[in-house]
């Protein structure tokens, strides 16, 4: 905060407590041809209701002194008036970091002692899921979902498509890195027809019926553009994060329109790095709750067995 407007704050602040003050004792004066204390105004309502003129009560008085004398030894102590940190040095960061800080001392110990339980096995602990869904509702729900069913352009976390991976390193490894993922856009070097055509082409590829002159057309640009990511069969890499084109789960939705919209502009998707913000032991707590959604153990001898 500059200097100009930290001074203005503070005389601006000051000047209102001082206006509270002259206020009371202003209206606290006595006026002239005011009636005295005790006695009726002369104001009289449905004829036996008199207004008296008595003075307001001094312990009610003295609430609205003692308010604006803690307000100026709260501004002496803490910050409040522009650029003046106080004398106690109080600062939203100092009491958060100390929060963090009890917080992770309580906590740790719990926090380690699941981690040396590998994911598979954790997965199956009531107790510490509870305190892993617990975590995911705090960091992972707002994209994902309360159930981690994801939405339009967020993974579903409880099926067993996996973009990148579901072993349990690799959902390790995309809480601790983050991913990004890069669909080109191939508006530059595809025309309109050839837009349609490998739309087409790619909409076949799970079993939907499509127009076979643009299959036919299609599958030529698909093997020239996209099969270096996607794979000969369009069934994806997980190693580049590219999806399965053959299954029925689209990120962004897979009708014709939504295709061509997807090859004219491409799409960006990025999942932040949680390194820093939860920690090993979280991660590895958050990884055996996202294993656990996606059906555990029996979901991965299910992918075996295809």
């Amino acid at each position: 905060m500059s200097l100009f407007w930290s001074v203005f704050i503070i005389i601006f602040v000051l000047a209102n407590i001082f206006a509270c003050w002259w206020l009371i004792r202003w209206t606290a004066k006595p006026r002239k041809g005011e009636a005295e204390a005790h006695e009726t105004t002369g104001h009289v309502w449905d004829e036996d209701l008199r207004e008296y003129n008595n003075p307001m009560p001094r312990w009610w008085l003295w609430l609205f002194y003692i308010t604006i004398v803690f307000s100026l030894i709260y501004l002496v102590l803490y910050p409040g008036l522009g650029n003046f940190q106080g004398l106690l040095g109080w600062s939203q960061y100092k009491q958060y970091d100390k929060e963090v800080a009890e917080a992770e001392a309580r906590f740790a110990p719990l926090y380690a002692s699941y981690a040396e339980i590998p994911i598979p096995e954790l997965a199956e602990n009531g107790e510490a899921m509870a305190t892993a869904g617990r975590l995911f509702a705090n960091n992972c729900a707002t994209c994902h979902g309360s159930d981690g069913r994801g939405a339009r352009g967020y993974p579903n976390l409880a099926d067993l498509d996996w973009q990148w991976g579901g072993a349990p390193a690799d959902i390790r490894h995309t809480l601790v890195n983050g991913r990004q993922a890069v669909m080109p856009a191939f508006s530059a070097s595809l025309d309109e027809s050839a837009i349609e055509a490998t739309a087409a082409y790619v909409y076949s590829l799970n079993g939907r019926e499509a127009p076979e002159r643009l299959i036919s057309e299609g599958r030529k640009q698909y093997q020239t553009l996209c099969v270096a990511c996607h794979g000969v069969e369009g069934k994806g890499n997980p190693m580049l994060g590219a999806p399965n084109l053959t299954d029925d789960t689209w990120l962004y939705g897979g009708s014709l329109e939504t295709i061509e919209q997807t090859l004219i502009n491409g799409r960006n998707g990025q999942m932040p790095a949680f390194a820093e913000t939860l920690g090993e032991d979280r991660i590895h707590l958050v990884a055996a709750y996202v294993y656990r959604l996606s059906g555990g153990e029996e979901a991965r001898d299910a992918i075996a067995a295809r």
